[in-house]
């Protein structure tokens, strides 16, 4: 899901595009995706954006975890006035808050995007158009091509987070 963020983002023409992760070996996937920046998820990890966009935060965060932490950390990421937009599915005991004060005071908006929050009948088509122009590249997304008796792999990448997508090929 953050590939596919930053593949949107530069599509968007967004830029500095930060990408965060655990591990650092995401970086080279991150940056042929489109990210202008990389940095390993840590305690300050709200402060170093800060860094990179001149002390005043980023203008969107996207939180693709769905922890509280993360979203936490996106909120303290953004701008005064900025965005974050939840796309991670988090479990239900898991609680984020916010003083009332912190609300006003910073003026940051949050929202969810659920499955990109798209029109299909608008966007797919859209979509369609940007790859046949060579204006999106999905093959960044893409690190492994699996028969069915790699499935089992592909869930433990998954899990371990190594790689990108795996594309399942019939042959």
């Amino acid at each position: 899901v953050g590939l596919s963020a930053i593949v949107g983002a530069r599509l968007a023409g967004a830029g500095p595009i930060i990408a965060v992760d655990v591990s650092p070996e995401k970086e080279a996937l991150a940056r042929t995706a489109g990210a202008t920046h990389f940095l390993v998820a840590q305690d300050k990890l709200a402060k170093q954006v800060r860094g990179l966009t001149e002390g005043r935060g980023v203008d969107h965060a996207l939180e693709c975890v769905g922890m509280s932490t993360t979203i936490r950390t996106a909120w303290q990421s953004a701008r005064r006035g900025g965005k974050v937009t939840v796309v991670g599915v988090g479990r239900r005991d898991d609680q984020v808050s916010f003083s009332a004060l912190e609300l006003y005071h910073f003026a940051r908006t949050i929202g969810v995007s659920v499955y990109g929050s798209g029109d299909p009948d608008r966007d797919i088509p859209m979509l369609a158009t940007q790859i046949q122009l060579g204006h999106l590249d999905l093959a960044p997304l893409v690190s492994h091509r699996i028969g069915l008796n790699e499935v089992g792999a592909a869930f433990d990448r998954m899990r371990t987070g190594t790689g990108a997508r795996s594309l399942l090929v019939f042959e």
